[in-house]
Protein backbone atom coordinates (compact mmCIF):
# COMPACT_ATOMS: atom_id res chain seq x y z
CA UNK A 1 0.00 0.00 0.00
CA UNK A 2 1.32 3.41 -1.02
CA UNK A 3 2.35 5.37 1.91
CA UNK A 4 1.24 8.83 0.76
CA UNK A 5 -2.04 7.12 -0.08
CA UNK A 6 -2.52 5.82 3.66
CA UNK A 7 -1.89 9.74 4.86
CA UNK A 8 -4.08 11.03 2.95
CA UNK A 9 -6.96 9.27 3.48
CA UNK A 10 -6.40 9.56 7.48
CA UNK A 11 -5.96 13.43 6.77
CA UNK A 12 -9.26 13.39 4.98
CA UNK A 13 -10.54 11.37 7.54
CA UNK A 14 -9.67 13.85 10.20
CA UNK A 15 -10.64 17.11 7.84
CA UNK A 16 -14.45 15.78 7.81
CA UNK A 17 -14.59 15.12 11.14
CA UNK A 18 -13.44 17.97 12.52
CA UNK A 19 -14.77 20.31 10.41
CA UNK A 20 -18.43 18.93 11.29
CA UNK A 21 -17.29 19.07 14.89
CA UNK A 22 -15.85 22.42 14.59
CA UNK A 23 -18.96 24.37 13.37
CA UNK A 24 -21.47 22.35 15.48
CA UNK A 25 -19.29 23.39 18.69
CA UNK A 26 -19.26 26.57 17.66
CA UNK A 27 -23.14 26.93 17.92
CA UNK A 28 -23.66 25.23 21.15
CA UNK A 29 -20.57 27.19 22.35
CA UNK A 30 -23.08 30.35 21.66
CA UNK A 31 -25.85 28.77 22.71
CA UNK A 32 -24.70 27.66 26.10
CA UNK A 33 -21.73 30.30 27.14
CA UNK A 34 -19.75 26.83 28.04
CA UNK A 35 -15.86 28.14 27.93
CA UNK A 36 -15.08 24.56 27.61
CA UNK A 37 -17.40 24.16 24.52
CA UNK A 38 -15.66 27.63 22.82
CA UNK A 39 -12.02 26.35 23.86
CA UNK A 40 -13.08 22.93 21.72
CA UNK A 41 -14.37 24.67 18.63
CA UNK A 42 -11.20 26.80 18.34
CA UNK A 43 -9.47 23.44 18.50
CA UNK A 44 -11.42 21.91 16.22
CA UNK A 45 -11.26 25.23 13.34
CA UNK A 46 -7.14 24.85 14.18
CA UNK A 47 -7.38 21.03 13.57
CA UNK A 48 -9.02 21.77 9.86
CA UNK A 49 -6.71 24.23 9.04
CA UNK A 50 -4.04 22.08 10.30
CA UNK A 51 -5.06 18.86 7.62
CA UNK A 52 -5.08 21.87 4.81
CA UNK A 53 -1.45 22.47 6.10
CA UNK A 54 -0.49 18.76 5.99
CA UNK A 55 -1.98 18.46 2.32
CA UNK A 56 0.18 20.78 1.37
CA UNK A 57 3.16 19.88 2.24
CA UNK A 58 2.32 16.65 0.96
CA UNK A 59 1.81 18.16 -2.39
CA UNK A 60 4.79 19.29 -2.27
CA UNK A 61 6.89 16.41 -1.61
CA UNK A 62 5.92 15.69 -5.23
CA UNK A 63 7.98 18.77 -6.80
CA UNK A 64 10.73 17.41 -9.09
CA UNK A 65 14.51 18.37 -7.51
CA UNK A 66 15.95 21.42 -9.63
CA UNK A 67 19.11 23.24 -9.36
CA UNK A 68 18.69 24.72 -5.73
CA UNK A 69 16.93 21.92 -4.42
CA UNK A 70 18.91 18.64 -5.91
CA UNK A 71 18.03 16.46 -3.33
CA UNK A 72 14.08 17.29 -3.86
CA UNK A 73 11.16 18.88 -1.58
CA UNK A 74 11.04 15.68 0.71
CA UNK A 75 11.54 17.91 3.53
CA UNK A 76 8.96 19.97 3.13
CA UNK A 77 6.31 17.54 4.73
CA UNK A 78 8.46 17.59 7.82
CA UNK A 79 8.28 21.44 8.23
CA UNK A 80 4.59 21.73 7.64
CA UNK A 81 4.57 19.27 10.08
CA UNK A 82 5.97 21.53 12.72
CA UNK A 83 3.77 23.98 11.40
CA UNK A 84 1.24 22.10 12.45
CA UNK A 85 3.00 21.56 15.98
CA UNK A 86 3.27 25.27 16.43
CA UNK A 87 -0.66 26.11 15.45
CA UNK A 88 -1.62 23.68 17.95
CA UNK A 89 0.45 25.51 20.83
CA UNK A 90 -0.54 28.86 20.23
CA UNK A 91 -4.17 28.47 18.42
CA UNK A 92 -5.51 25.43 20.60
CA UNK A 93 -3.39 25.50 23.52
CA UNK A 94 -2.74 28.86 24.60
CA UNK A 95 -6.25 30.17 23.14
CA UNK A 96 -8.05 27.49 25.56
CA UNK A 97 -6.20 28.65 28.78
CA UNK A 98 -6.67 32.23 28.39
CA UNK A 99 -10.08 31.33 27.58
CA UNK A 100 -10.32 29.39 31.46
CA UNK A 101 -8.98 32.43 32.99
CA UNK A 102 -11.53 34.71 31.98
CA UNK A 103 -13.88 32.40 32.71
CA UNK A 104 -12.56 31.95 36.46
CA UNK A 105 -12.68 35.52 36.32
CA UNK A 106 -16.14 36.18 35.08
CA UNK A 107 -17.93 33.13 36.13
CA UNK A 108 -20.41 33.29 34.16
CA UNK A 109 -23.32 29.91 34.44
CA UNK A 110 -24.03 27.85 31.28
CA UNK A 111 -26.91 28.15 29.58
CA UNK A 112 -28.57 24.92 28.35
CA UNK A 113 -26.01 22.95 29.40
CA UNK A 114 -28.07 19.38 27.56
CA UNK A 115 -27.05 21.44 23.96
CA UNK A 116 -23.32 21.01 25.46
CA UNK A 117 -23.43 17.17 26.40
CA UNK A 118 -25.16 15.79 23.66
CA UNK A 119 -22.52 17.76 21.14
CA UNK A 120 -19.90 16.50 23.15
CA UNK A 121 -21.30 12.95 23.16
CA UNK A 122 -22.02 13.06 19.35
CA UNK A 123 -18.16 14.78 18.94
CA UNK A 124 -16.29 12.24 20.71
CA UNK A 125 -18.38 9.53 18.42
CA UNK A 126 -16.70 11.68 15.17
CA UNK A 127 -13.40 11.51 16.73
CA UNK A 128 -13.50 8.18 17.75
CA UNK A 129 -14.28 7.63 13.94
CA UNK A 130 -11.27 9.58 12.90
CA UNK A 131 -9.10 8.18 14.96
CA UNK A 132 -9.97 4.56 14.17
CA UNK A 133 -9.66 5.88 10.46
CA UNK A 134 -6.05 6.90 11.25
CA UNK A 135 -5.19 3.63 13.38
CA UNK A 136 -6.49 1.12 10.99
CA UNK A 137 -4.31 3.50 7.99
CA UNK A 138 -1.21 2.61 10.24
CA UNK A 139 -2.02 -0.74 10.77
CA UNK A 140 -1.73 -1.56 7.14
CA UNK A 141 2.25 -0.34 7.08
CA UNK A 142 3.51 -0.49 10.36
CA UNK A 143 3.74 -4.67 10.13
CA UNK A 144 3.73 -6.44 13.20
CA UNK A 145 5.52 -3.64 14.84
CA UNK A 146 3.25 -2.07 17.81
CA UNK A 147 2.15 1.21 17.59
CA UNK A 148 4.64 3.16 20.15
CA UNK A 149 7.11 1.65 18.54
CA UNK A 150 5.84 2.52 15.01
CA UNK A 151 5.64 5.88 16.19
CA UNK A 152 8.84 6.26 17.52
CA UNK A 153 10.32 4.71 14.21
CA UNK A 154 8.20 5.86 11.48
CA UNK A 155 9.44 8.97 9.30
CA UNK A 156 5.54 9.77 8.03
CA UNK A 157 5.47 12.89 10.25
CA UNK A 158 1.74 13.94 8.30
CA UNK A 159 0.50 10.64 10.14
CA UNK A 160 2.05 10.58 13.34
CA UNK A 161 0.75 14.32 13.72
CA UNK A 162 -2.97 12.81 12.57
CA UNK A 163 -2.82 10.53 15.45
CA UNK A 164 -1.54 13.10 17.73
CA UNK A 165 -4.28 15.64 17.05
CA UNK A 166 -6.86 13.07 17.04
CA UNK A 167 -5.54 11.37 20.77
CA UNK A 168 -5.46 15.37 21.73
CA UNK A 169 -9.20 15.93 20.53
CA UNK A 170 -10.86 12.83 22.21
CA UNK A 171 -8.59 13.62 25.47
CA UNK A 172 -9.85 17.03 25.12
CA UNK A 173 -13.54 16.45 24.45
CA UNK A 174 -13.54 13.93 28.03
CA UNK A 175 -11.58 16.83 29.75
CA UNK A 176 -15.12 19.45 28.61
CA UNK A 177 -17.52 16.97 28.72
CA UNK A 178 -16.67 16.12 32.51
CA UNK A 179 -16.34 20.21 32.99
CA UNK A 180 -19.89 20.64 31.90
CA UNK A 181 -21.34 17.55 34.03
CA UNK A 182 -19.50 18.94 36.99
CA UNK A 183 -20.77 22.57 36.45
CA UNK A 184 -24.11 21.15 36.20
CA UNK A 185 -24.67 19.23 39.10
CA UNK A 186 -22.60 21.43 41.67
CA UNK A 187 -24.08 24.76 39.71
CA UNK A 188 -20.53 26.07 40.06
CA UNK A 189 -19.38 27.38 36.56
CA UNK A 190 -15.48 27.31 37.83
CA UNK A 191 -15.55 23.99 37.30
CA UNK A 192 -16.26 24.92 33.34
CA UNK A 193 -13.36 27.27 33.47
CA UNK A 194 -11.16 24.68 34.99
CA UNK A 195 -12.07 22.49 32.07
CA UNK A 196 -11.24 25.09 29.64
CA UNK A 197 -7.61 25.64 31.23
CA UNK A 198 -7.21 21.40 31.89
CA UNK A 199 -7.81 21.35 27.85
CA UNK A 200 -5.43 24.11 26.69
CA UNK A 201 -2.58 22.30 28.71
CA UNK A 202 -3.21 18.80 27.41
CA UNK A 203 -2.92 20.44 23.89
CA UNK A 204 0.50 21.99 24.77
CA UNK A 205 1.76 19.00 26.40
CA UNK A 206 1.05 16.85 23.07
CA UNK A 207 2.15 19.80 20.41
CA UNK A 208 5.43 20.01 22.16
CA UNK A 209 5.92 16.37 22.48
CA UNK A 210 5.12 16.15 18.54
CA UNK A 211 7.03 19.07 17.75
CA UNK A 212 10.51 17.01 19.21
CA UNK A 213 9.40 14.08 17.22
CA UNK A 214 9.35 15.94 14.25
CA UNK A 215 12.25 18.47 15.06
CA UNK A 216 14.64 15.29 14.48
CA UNK A 217 13.42 14.72 11.07
CA UNK A 218 13.58 18.37 10.12
CA UNK A 219 16.95 18.94 11.01
CA UNK A 220 18.28 15.43 9.28
CA UNK A 221 17.46 11.89 10.75
CA UNK A 222 18.66 8.37 9.26
CA UNK A 223 16.42 6.58 7.79
CA UNK A 224 14.26 3.86 10.46
CA UNK A 225 16.72 0.63 11.81
CA UNK A 226 14.37 -1.73 9.54
CA UNK A 227 15.20 -0.04 6.42
CA UNK A 228 18.98 0.87 6.95
CA UNK A 229 19.41 -3.12 8.08
CA UNK A 230 17.82 -4.01 4.25
CA UNK A 231 19.87 -2.00 2.95
CA UNK A 232 23.20 -3.50 4.37
CA UNK A 233 21.82 -6.94 3.89
CA UNK A 234 20.90 -6.53 0.30
CA UNK A 235 24.41 -4.91 -0.61
CA UNK A 236 26.56 -7.28 1.67
CA UNK A 237 24.55 -10.14 -0.37
CA UNK A 238 25.83 -8.51 -3.90
CA UNK A 239 28.76 -10.63 -5.39
CA UNK A 240 30.42 -7.07 -6.53
CA UNK A 241 30.71 -6.15 -2.62
CA UNK A 242 33.37 -7.44 -0.66
CA UNK A 243 32.52 -5.71 2.44
CA UNK A 244 30.63 -2.79 3.38
CA UNK A 245 33.03 0.20 5.36
CA UNK A 246 30.55 2.98 5.72
CA UNK A 247 26.78 3.02 5.05
CA UNK A 248 25.11 7.01 5.78
CA UNK A 249 20.74 7.33 5.38
CA UNK A 250 19.10 10.16 5.41
CA UNK A 251 15.62 10.78 5.13
CA UNK A 252 14.33 12.98 3.34
CA UNK A 253 10.52 13.16 3.43
CA UNK A 254 8.79 10.00 1.69
CA UNK A 255 12.37 9.83 0.36
CA UNK A 256 16.11 8.08 1.25
CA UNK A 257 19.53 9.16 0.42
CA UNK A 258 22.16 6.62 0.78
CA UNK A 259 26.13 6.95 1.06
CA UNK A 260 27.78 3.87 0.93
CA UNK A 261 31.97 2.89 1.19
CA UNK A 262 32.64 -0.33 0.42
CA UNK A 263 35.29 -2.53 -0.82
CA UNK A 264 34.51 -4.01 -3.89
CA UNK A 265 35.23 -7.08 -5.74
CA UNK A 266 38.46 -7.41 -7.69
CA UNK A 267 38.18 -6.54 -11.13
CA UNK A 268 40.27 -6.03 -14.13
CA UNK A 269 39.54 -2.19 -15.16
CA UNK A 270 38.09 0.51 -13.91
CA UNK A 271 35.21 0.26 -16.43
CA UNK A 272 34.08 -2.91 -14.95
CA UNK A 273 34.34 -1.71 -11.42
CA UNK A 274 31.89 1.45 -12.31
CA UNK A 275 29.42 -0.75 -14.03
CA UNK A 276 29.38 -3.30 -10.63
CA UNK A 277 28.73 -0.23 -8.47
CA UNK A 278 25.87 0.66 -11.30
CA UNK A 279 24.20 -2.47 -10.71
CA UNK A 280 24.59 -2.59 -6.80
CA UNK A 281 22.63 0.47 -6.90
CA UNK A 282 20.19 -0.47 -9.08
CA UNK A 283 19.25 -2.98 -7.50
CA UNK A 284 19.22 -1.59 -4.03
CA UNK A 285 16.51 1.01 -5.61
CA UNK A 286 14.47 -1.66 -7.04
CA UNK A 287 13.98 -3.55 -3.61
CA UNK A 288 13.56 -0.52 -1.84
CA UNK A 289 12.27 2.07 -4.06
CA UNK A 290 11.36 4.86 -0.98
CA UNK A 291 15.80 5.38 -1.84
CA UNK A 292 16.00 7.97 -4.27
CA UNK A 293 19.77 8.72 -4.37
CA UNK A 294 22.73 6.64 -3.77
CA UNK A 295 26.11 7.87 -3.93
CA UNK A 296 29.01 4.74 -3.84
CA UNK A 297 32.02 5.20 -2.86
CA UNK A 298 34.96 2.83 -3.83
CA UNK A 299 37.61 1.89 -1.18
CA UNK A 300 40.08 -0.50 1.12
CA UNK A 301 39.66 1.00 4.49
CA UNK A 302 36.82 3.19 6.64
Amino acid sequence: MSHQNASVKSILFALLANLGIAITKTVAAIITGSGAMLAESIHSFADCFNQGLLFLGLNATKRKPDMKHPLGYGKEIFFWSFIVALILFSMGGMFSIYEGIHKLSTHEGLKSPLIAIVVLSVSMLLEGASLYGCISQINKLKGDASLWKWFKNSSQTELIVVLGEDVAALLGLTFALVAVVLAVITGNPIFDAIGSIGIGILLIFISMFLAVKVKSLLIGQTADAETTAQIKTILNDRPEVVEILNLITIQLGPQIMVAVKAKMATVDNVEQLIANINTCEVELKKAIPAVQWSFFEPDMVN
